[in-house]
């Protein structure tokens, strides 16, 4: 695949086809790694994590089983109101 580099402010700068971002799953604002080899060559690697969504909902359990119990903030402020 060929690709133009160009200028973009004071930087040069490479657009990336959507089909190379959907293989990818890299989306606007995530961080690629770039390396060059001996022969001249870039290789570009998403250096965003994958989501684990199994990961998440286990620490979300545990950090809402830390969480106490309390009243809702409005019925606080009823009780502490003054008319």
């Amino acid at each position: 695949m060929k690709l133009q580099v160009a200028k973009w402010g004071n930087s040069l700068a490479l657009r990336l086809p959507v089909e190379c971002l959907r293989a990818t799953g890299l989306r606007e604002g995530d961080s690629v790694e770039a390396e060059i080899t001996d022969a001249n060559t870039i290789t570009l690697t998403a250096s965003t994590p994958i989501f684990d969504r199994a990961a998440f909902l286990a620490r979300l359990a545990v950090l809402h089983a830390k969480m106490r119990m309390s009243e809702p903030v409005v019925e606080a402020m009823r009780r502490e109101a003054r008319y």
